[in-house]
């Protein structure tokens, strides 16, 4: 049927398949019914077919490498590195702007292959592809440990006291002093080629490898497999995170120098100086993610059935021309029609509408991934690794959840190109209300010395500075936030005019603290103690529970839109242009989203700093205290603001969608009899 609403992204393997029987009644020498495609091999290397990896030689799989990949792609990628750039920037006294660039030179690789890889890809076999995306990953792995190897053993220093000292105690960061001449801060190229490595690895692994799926499971299923490979991507970074945390419990040299583990200087991890093992968890995925190599080297171009299963899909391009544009130009064979194959994917509104939608989510997505935990730490008065920990429990489970959820739904009602689309709006509309926790589930601030009141009605506000501590010579670069028995806060126990402290079973003390008076609800009771313990005052702010329930819905329904979003985009292009169109996409979703989002999220954060760190050189260095409402507010109003954006475009797709002249005509069951005939 000479039709392009017929074309498939293996035509030549369609034209086969449905010329068999034809052939057979002409030839004897033809085959009785419909073979396999000659590139339909067997699992394997060369002549080496072993019968046992024949059982994996189907799409589960292929699946099931694929969801491996992801996984170790996410743990090193959004888990390890994440966790581990605090650790990185301490040890090889690098700035945050500088450790910014390392993770963003990941998106950088990304953005300027993508594109060409996508592009040469579709037409080259994908599995192989892949291995070369695991070989690439677990090289990027192993570069980005190397500086531990070549920077010598960690020499932490002396101690650093954390209370009120005599006026002769001095201090590290006492005076202002010009950096030293260190060569640690010339391993940052180094951790940006191990990141520009890492780009390279991933970007076969979400355009191509996506791609594949849909090649070599029918249509209805499409949406259930590429939901799954996408829910086990998103275990990666939990993997990663836990991973990461246990191994940041370990000293970075694995056992601290006996010269250095004296009674005076030796490290714990409630240390200042305490640095973590952050290297083994890379050179484990190393070893790992070079092992999957193995897996994907041995399938073939194409899984077996796979010309069975295109001659049976039905396109539902965009008729907007392009398709038959691709057909009879033959468009995709040479560089030459790369300007011409990214013209026709940029004029299609439909597609181009789902990217920016798709862009738009992924920006809030990544905001939120980057700095819920911060938003949880300051809103409800928890620990920066327990904020962290209840980030990650509605983060990943939900986005997972929302992913698998609407892969289910899609495959099990067959919904079309234009009833995916239409979904992704109820799913993104629920969001938006959902959104809305962020009106009625914040906190006001809890009472901090310097800051919301005085030392007891001496000092300033926001001066953290007061005659009770004025002697102490405390250093504001050092924040460890302790809660007086007057159930005030204190930036640090020096602030807090503590001169002493003890443990009692096993919890620490501070003692004798000059700033610290007697509660407003104390009945002046002469036994009253000037104690405060580590840690932020417990908040009576309640509605920590209400917020984490609303926001884990809200996760759920963002990340429902994720795989109708990819299934669609693979719908509505030409079918010899899939790989190529979720490379466009990718490049977006990076510009416009991923890149951007943690950045204008931090600047609505900074934007509600009450109280900056200015140190001894009067450099203004990372906030310590926030002013809780405000910061509710603005990533409300960001968060808001995108999902009504994500919405206006999904409905412009909707609008500009046009399906190919056949199945605008006839109903689906027509359709499907004919697909049926037609095999």
């Amino acid at each position: 049927i000479e039709n392009p609403a017929f074309e498939t992204p293996c035509s030549d393997l369609g034209r086969q398949y449905l010329a068999g029987p034809a052939r057979a009644g002409a030839s004897a020498a033809a085959p009785a019914g419909p073979g396999p495609c000659p590139e339909e091999g067997p699992c394997g290397w060369g002549p080496c077919t072993p019968r046992a990896l024949q059982l994996c030689n189907n799409s589960e799989g292929y699946l099931a490498a694929y969801s491996l990949l992801a996984i170790f792609q996410g743990v090193v990628v959004n888990g390890l590195i994440n966790i581990s750039i605090s650790t990185i920037e301490k040890r090889y006294e690098l700035n945050s702007s500088l450790t910014g660039l390392i993770s963003a030179s990941y998106d950088i690789a990304f953005c300027l292959l993508s594109l060409f890889v996508s592009y040469f890809g579709e037409r080259g076999h994908k599995p192989r592809w892949l291995a070369f995306s695991a070989f690439m990953l677990g090289l990027g792995s192993l570069v980005f440990s190397l500086p531990h190897f070549s920077s010598g053993k960690y020499q932490y220093g002396g101690k650093i006291e954390d209370t009120c000292q005599t006026a002769e105690t001095t201090f590290a960061n006492a005076t202002c002093s010009a950096s030293t001449n260190s060569s640690l801060h010339k391993y940052l190229y180094v951790f940006i080629l191990g990141q520009l490595l890492l780009g390279v690895g991933g970007t076969p692994l979400y355009t191509l490898g996506t791609a594949f799926i849909d090649d070599s499971v029918p249509k209805h299923k499409s949406s259930l497999y590429i939901g799954i490979g996408y829910a086990m991507s998103l275990l990666g970074p939990a993997i990663g995170y836990v991973l990461g945390g246990q191994l940041l419990q370990v000293y970075i040299d694995i056992q601290i120098p006996k010269r250095q583990a004296t009674t005076y200087t030796k490290v714990d991890q409630d240390d200042p100086r305490w640095l973590g093992a952050w290297w083994i968890g890379f050179l484990a995925c190393f070893f790992a993610i070079w092992l999957l190599i193995i897996p994907f080297s041995c399938f073939p171009r194409h899984l077996p059935g796979t010309a069975k299963i295109q001659a049976e899909k039905v396109s539902e391009t965009h008729d907007d021309g392009g398709q038959v544009l691709v057909q009879t130009n033959n468009i995709g064979q040479s560089f030459k029609d790369f300007p011409m194959a990214l013209l026709i994917l940029l004029r299609n509104p439909v597609l181009m509408s789902l990217i920016i939608a798709s862009s738009s989510e992924a920006l809030v997505a990544t905001g939120f991934a980057t700095f819920l935990p911060k938003f949880i730490e300051n809103q409800f008065g928890k620990s920066s690794s327990f904020s962290a920990t209840l980030g990650g429990l509605v983060l990943i489970p939900g986005a997972a959840l929302g992913q698998v959820i609407s892969g289910v739904l899609v495959s099990k009602c067959k919904m079309d190109c234009k009833g995916i689309i239409k979904f992704m709006i109820s799913t993104c509309s629920v969001a938006l209300i959902l959104n809305t926790v962020f009106l009625f589930a914040k906190c006001g601030n809890e009472p901090f010395a310097g800051v919301s009141e005085t030392y007891n009605g001496t000092g300033t506000l926001y001066n953290l500075t007061a005659p009770c501590n004025a002697n102490c010579r405390c250093s504001r670069s050092i924040y460890y936030p302790v809660c007086g028995s007057d159930e005030v806060q204190y930036f640090s126990p020096c602030f807090a005019g503590c001169a002493s402290y003890l443990f009692n079973n096993m919890e620490k003390t501070y003692r004798n603290c000059s700033c610290i008076g007697k509660p407003k609800r104390e009945n002046g009771s002469e036994d009253f103690l000037s104690e405060a313990v580590p840690g932020k005052c417990p908040t009576q702010c309640k509605f920590l529970p209400l917020f984490l329930t609303f926001f884990f819905f809200a996760v759920v329904f963002t990340f429902m839109s994720t795989t109708p979003t990819t299934v669609a985009i693979l719908r509505c292009v030409p079918d010899k242009q899939r790989s190529f169109a979720l490379g466009v996409q990718l490049v977006f979703l990076r510009l416009l989203g991923t890149i951007p989002g943690p950045i204008l999220f931090g600047v609505a954060i900074d934007n509600s700093c009450t109280l900056w760190d200015i140190n001894e050189c009067e450099t203004k260095g990372v906030c310590w205290v926030y002013d809780n409402e405000r910061m509710a507010y603005l990533l409300m109003g960001i968060s808001a603001a995108c999902k009504i954006i994500t919405i206006i475009f999904v409905v412009m797709a909707v609008y500009f969608y046009k399906p190919p002249p056949l199945t605008k005509v006839l109903p689906r069951k027509t359709s499907e009899k004919i697909s049926v005939i037609r095999t």
